[in-house]
């Protein structure tokens, strides 16, 4: 009978056994904010029974008791805590304070005011975007999937321009944007989209959508621990949010929209969808990065990643250097680190000579007429690498030499030291942009085909197989085509993987129904390449 009575007090939660804790995984991929793939949706509160007792219960009887009377000088809630924990830099100001629209002021100007010592960021510049995409059929090359809409974040900057994510403008046919505090969707016009950088540049040809706004300024690339806010329009609302985090990591991040590896910024603020395109700000009211990506695992939480100033700068100005952009360069060899001993004994290095080794070089890049394989790469552009393929970067890090390739544009000229048979030589190589035998994107291209007697021959492209065999081709695809994709170099600058990707049944080729992507090699004898629409020899 004692056990068979009623608690008072809450009743305790019973853990649910599929929640049970795991150890952390190794396999964590990155995966992109946009992608519908990611969306998760957040159960709503639900009113538990026992609030809804509390507001219906009847007045408790007897009297009220004492409420214990509070000391003169009370403890702070967390002792163990260090002052830098609670730092007011770290909270959000509230939409009564100074210069926030709506506040009884209407939406001014946010630069240059603060609270508390810290500088409101230029909320008024921040936008949303809405895009109506079109992708393309990359299975059916003839025709296009159903076209689907979506909303981000963007902001203005100088030369009347808005810049976004470039995922959120992919395959696009129609873009609007639409202002703080506005009601108003004004039609915008395209000018670049950088795929490796997931960045895309924006205009309005409509005067009235510049009235009373002020473009962001950059600031310089922040330090670890700086506060950071992130503005944009993602999901849960239709109105502006900020999040508030610090930078937490400053590395070369895998951009996985572009399928490149670029200087990025983490943070611990959060970063759901929609918030794609957004600013990050710094506690001076000036935009950092730009916020593209998180991190979604079962193991982790509140990891975003930031594109930053130095990524944004180089776009800018690869746009207004070439009116197009052009992308970044990159260095068209594999490497290996020279972190063994008895490597860098038979290499005939000396013990103060750091370097890592060339294992191939692409044919098609320009650095093909100088380096060779085994190489041993000593420095760029007078920085010294490490044994681990990094270099300094800033006091106190290092981070790996691709930064440096980065910092480069297509056609610029950079000076390569090597060790090459116990000698050392001096190159100035010519810097290009890198292409893959099995392009990461078409850059909003449509596919090229071409039909013959039911056979239906098109190029191979990663948005071709994940078409094919879904988001998990890399386990689903046959291992022809992997081993084509992961380790395969292009001989010649227009060559290209062709595959016949099915066949239309005919009476013409009564016999050849079953051949699924299969690579041709050659045409009557000769080797084949795809150009265009057609197939030549």
């Amino acid at each position: 009978m004692e056990d068979a009575k009623r608690k008072r007090g809450r009743k305790p939660k019973v853990p649910n056994p599929s929640e049970a804790l795991e150890s952390p995984s190794s396999n964590i991929a990155l995966d992109d904010v946009f992608s519908v793939s990611n969306v998760e949706i957040i159960p709503s509160t639900t009113t538990s029974t026992s609030a809804a007792a509390t507001t219906t219960a009847a007045r408790p009887r007897g009297r009220p008791k004492k409420l214990p009377k509070l000391p003169e000088n009370p403890e702070p809630l967390h002792p163990q805590l260090p002052p830098a924990i609670l730092s007011p830099s770290r909270r959000i100001p509230n939409g009564n304070a100074t210069g926030v629209g709506g506040g009884g002021g209407g939406g001014g100007e946010l630069s240059g005011d603060s609270v508390g010592g810290r500088v409101l960021p230029a909320m008024d510049a921040v936008v949303k975007v809405f895009c109506v995409h079109t992708e393309p059929n990359f299975s059916l090359p003839w025709q296009r999937k159903r076209q689907y809409s979506s909303s981000s974040s963007g902001f203005v900057i100088g030369g009347r321009r808005v810049l976004t994510n470039a995922h959120s403008v992919e395959h696009y046919t129609q873009v609007k944007v639409k202002k703080r505090g506005s009601d108003t969707k004004y039609l915008a016009t395209v000018l670049a989209i950088g795929t490796e950088c997931d960045i895309a540049m924006l205009t309005v040809n409509d005067d009235e959508f510049w009235e009373g706004v002020s473009p962001v300024e950059f600031g310089e690339l922040p330090a670890l621990q700086d506060a950071v806010t992130v503005v944009g329009y993602p999901i849960g609302g239709d109105t502006i949010s900020v999040t508030s985090g610090v930078v937490s990591r400053i590395e070369i991040l895998s951009y996985v929209h572009g399928s490149t590896e670029l200087l990025g910024l983490q943070i611990d603020a959060a970063i759901n969808s929609g918030n794609s395109g957004g600013p990050a700000f710094n506690d001076k009211g000036s935009c950092v990065g730009i916020a593209f990506q998180s991190l979604k695992h079962e193991d982790v939480e509140n990891i975003g990643y930031v594109i930053p100033t130095p990524v944004i700068q180089h776009f800018i100005q690869d746009y207004e250097k070439n009116e197009a952009y052009t992308g970044f360069p990159i260095l068209g060899v594999e490497w290996q680190k020279m972190e063994n001993p008895d490597l860098r004994t038979a290499m005939s290095m000396k013990p103060d000579q750091k370097g890592v080794r060339i294992r191939r070089v692409d044919p098609t890049a320009p650095e093909s007429g100088v380096l060779k394989s085994s190489d041993i790469m000593l420095s760029f552009d007078g920085v010294d690498i490490a044994n681990d393929g990094t270099v300094p970067f800033r006091h106190g890090e290092r981070i790996g030499f691709s930064y440096l390739v980065s910092q480069k544009y297509s056609g610029d000229s950079s000076a390569i030291k090597v060790l090459r048979d116990s000698e050392i030589l001096n190159f100035n190589i010519k810097l290009a942009s890198h292409r893959r035998l099995i392009p990461a994107h078409n850059k909003g291209r449509p596919p090229s085909y071409y039909i013959i007697a039911g056979f239906v021959f098109t190029i191979v492209s990663v948005p071709y197989l994940r078409s094919e065999y879904g988001k998990d081709y890399e386990y689903e695809a046959p291992v022809k085509l992997l081993d084509k994709l992961l380790h395969s170099m292009p001989q010649s600058p227009d060559e290209q993987l062709v595959v016949v990707s099915q066949v239309l049944v005919s009476d013409i080729n009564i016999g050849y129904e079953d051949i699924v992507n299969t690579q041709v090699l050659a045409f009557n004898g000769s080797n084949v390449i795809f150009c265009g629409m057609g197939l030549v020899r």
